[in-house]
């Protein structure tokens, strides 16, 4: 099993900037991706970004340059900084972390709001 607890969320203006958290714990070699989620008010829950175990990171297409995923593996933290942020990135913001054998997404978080102002 992995733990995923995330932090950081909160109420900013429009144009501002966001670092989430997501710290992990348990069975750590088991997973070899985290990724960050959202869900808006009703909307489906979209894939924002993706990190692998080798490093290697991917966006959703539109939120490429104001988005940057990265971690710190000695601390077990994927981390999400948003930047130039606007009203439509209003959402629960998830991470997830994909099991190895599976490749799914089996672990979540329990979500953390963030709501950009106009």
């Amino acid at each position: 099993q992995v733990q995923l607890v995330e932090s950081g969320g909160g109420l900013v203006q429009a144009g501002g900037s966001l670092r989430l958290s997501c710290a992990a714990s348990g069975s750590i070699f088991s997973i070899n991706a985290v990724g960050w989620h959202r869900q808006a008010p009703g909307k489906q829950r979209e894939l924002v970004a993706v990190i692998s175990s080798d490093g290697n990171a991917f966006y959703k297409e539109s939120l490429k340059g104001r988005f940057t995923i990265s971690r710190d593996n000695a601390k077990n933290t994927t981390y999400l900084q948003m930047n130039s942020l606007k009203p439509e990135d209003t959402a629960v913001y998830y991470c997830a972390a994909r099991r190895r054998t599976t490749m799914r997404y089996d672990y979540w978080g329990q979500g953390t709001q963030v709501t950009v102002s106009s």
